[in-house]
């Protein structure tokens, strides 16, 4: 079933109206509005908080939501198969052009020009868009840095966080003008290729990362062999109640954990899970201060 046809059902159960959906999620009506009425696709469940803020006021079991949105994507992308994605490269051609150094553009422009949206500049594209997404993607909750970016684009806090669930669900093909605009302009400083070995740098604006300096090589390795999942993970993946939630990066990190003479349980990983995304176990990062900001 829809998402939307269950939201909306939900809805007038609860008597409830459309503004208090945007208001709990802090979106705009219109987007809480578009999503009801299928004009816009639901978001990837691992990409956005947007779905635990809609579940806890339409009173859902924690997880059901983004369990939905994800088959309906699925299914989604059956169909979109066979489609040939068209890319918006023009704009972000020239977007991406103007934050090289002028002598590597120099370079660039006649191969990116050869070839419409061809291995190197989807290669560029790809890596530039990755950075932003991943800096929206952990800032997303953090509102100081949202008010920010939105004051950049003369836009709304509620605007800008509709755009940013937007973005993370974007791609080198779907990649739009407007976003373009709010979002790859104004946090990426500047960014420099080595054309002899791949190697990318990629600078982002100090005013919105705190960890500016992106650096990407291209080096070669030797096959690896996955290791194989502890059979408590592999049980609690299998088992919606406890693991359906986990997005891939809580997975992987669970699979990174390592034990020397004991077997976890099902159990175990639930509360590692827990333990992950309880805000109780981190402290935020602080910027040390230097001798002359403490003079």
């Amino acid at each position: 079933m829809e998402i939307s046809l269950v939201i909306g059902r939900r809805l007038k159960e609860m008597g409830l109206e459309q503004r208090d959906l945007a208001r709990a999620a802090q979106v705009t009506e219109s987007y809480i509005s578009q999503l009801l009425t299928r004009k816009k696709a639901p978001p990837a469940p691992d990409r956005t908080d947007l779905y635990d803020k809609l579940g806890k006021v339409l009173k859902f079991p924690n997880g059901e939501l983004a369990r939905l949105a994800g088959l309906q994507r699925r299914e989604a992308l059956k169909k979109r198969l066979g489609e040939t994605p068209t890319p918006m490269f023009k704009e972000v051609r020239e977007l991406i052009l103007r934050k090289c150094p002028p002598s590597r553009a120099k370079h660039l422009r006649p191969i990116f020009e050869k070839q419409a949206f061809g291995e190197l500049e989807r290669l560029v594209t790809q890596k530039l868009l990755d950075v932003v997404k991943k800096l929206a993607r952990e800032e997303l909750q953090n509102e100081r840095w949202v008010r920010l970016v939105a004051r950049l684009s003369h836009r709304r806090y509620e605007q800008m966080r509709v755009l940013v669930l937007e973005f993370l669900d974007t791609d080198i093909f779907s990649l739009s003008a407007e976003q373009c605009v709010v979002f790859m302009d104004p946090l990426i400083e500047s960014w420099d290729i080595d054309l002899a070995t791949f190697g990318v740098e990629i600078v982002l604006s100090r005013r919105v990362a705190r960890e500016p300096l992106k650096k990407f090589d291209f080096i070669e390795r030797g096959p690896e062999t996955r290791p194989v999942d502890e059979p408590g993970l592999k049980e609690f993946l299998k088992d919606p109640a406890l693991g359906g939630t986990a997005n891939g990066d809580e997975i992987a990190f669970l699979r990174q954990l390592r034990f020397r003479g004991k077997q976890p349980t099902v159990l175990y990983y639930y509360r590692e899970l827990q333990n992950l995304r309880d805000p109780l176990h981190f402290t935020s990062r602080v910027p040390r201060r230097t001798a002359a900001s403490r003079s």
